[in-house]
C-alpha cells in the first residue's frame, strides 16, 4: 500500500524536527555544558618559553609559579632551576589521572625540541598506552597520580649531543655540554595498587640558550 503525499510529507516533517531536536541535545551535552574545552594559555614566562595552560591542575600551577620566582632573580640559581622543572616533569608525565587520552603526554614543555618527536611516540607505545579517551569525562579507569616527589641528587656532567636534523647531520654537528645537570628522582603514588609503577628516575639536562631541556630520561 504507497503513501498519499500528504503523508510522506509529514513524515519527513517528523524526521527533520528528530534530527533538530537530537542536534540541540548534542550541543548541550557535549559542547555547551563545558564538558569539550578550547585549551587556553594562562600565564607565561616569555623568556624562557613556558606557558601555563589552563587545564593544569592545581599542584602544577602552583610549581609553574615557584618555577617563575626562580627565573625572575637577577642571578638565576641553576640548580634551584633544574630542580624544579625535575619535580614538575616527574610529576605532569607520570600523573596519568588527568590527562584526557593518550596522546596527551605530560613534562612536553621540558623535552629537548629535537627529540620531542620520538619522545612522545615512545610515551605512547609505552607508558602512556592504556590511558583511556576522556574527552567527554565520562572514563572509569584507575589511573595513577604522583604525590611525594624527592630530588634524590643533582650533579654536573658532560653530555654529547647532536645539533642538527638527522637528514642535514655531519660529524662535525655533535656538541658537547660540559656543564650538564643530572638529576635522580623519586616519587610515590596515590595508591598501592600503583606499587609496580616506575618511581625512580634519571634525567639528563642541557643548555638550550639559558633555558634548561631534558634529552635524556632513564
Amino acid at each position: 500500500m504507497k503513501l498519499r503525499k500528504s503523508a510522506k510529507r509529514f513524515l519527513t516533517i517528523i524526521l527533520i524536527i528528530a534530527i533538530i531536536i537530537g542536534g540541540y541535545f548534542a550541543y548541550k551535552t557535549f559542547i555547551d555544558n563545558g564538558e569539550v574545552k578550547e585549551v587556553k594559555v594562562i600565564h607565561r614566562i616569555p623568556k624562557y618559553g613556558y606557558e601555563l595552560k589552563d587545564n593544569k591542575d592545581s599542584r602544577y600551577k602552583k610549581m609553574f609559579y615557584q618555577l617563575e620566582k626562580i627565573l625572575k632573580k637577577s642571578d638565576v640559581s641553576e640548580e634551584k632551576y633544574v630542580k624544579k622543572i625535575s619535580e614538575m616533569f616527574i610529576y605532569d608525565f607520570y600523573t596519568l589521572s588527568n590527562k584526557s587520552a593518550k596522546t596527551d603526554i605530560g613534562g612536553t614543555d621540558f623535552v629537548y625540541n629535537k627529540i620531542l618527536d620520538n619522545f612522545i611516540l615512545n610515551a605512547e607505545d609505552t607508558y602512556y598506552k592504556y590511558v583511556e579517551s576522556n574527552i567527554y569525562n565520562q572514563r572509569h579507569q584507575d589511573l595513577p597520580k604522583v604525590t611525594d616527589i624527592k630530588i634524590d641528587n643533582v650533579e654536573k656532567t658532560s653530555f654529547k649531543y647532536d645539533d642538527k636534523e638527522e637528514k642535514t647531520k655531519t660529524k662535525y654537528d655533535d656538541k658537547e655540554d660540559t656543564e650538564a645537570y643530572k638529576v635522580k628522582v623519586s616519587w610515590k603514588y596515590n595508591s598501592g595498587k600503583y606499587d609496580s609503577y616506575q618511581n625512580e628516575a634519571t634525567l639528563v639536562f642541557i643548555h638550550d640558550g639559558i633555558k634548561l631541556v631534558l634529552v635524556e630520561l632513564q
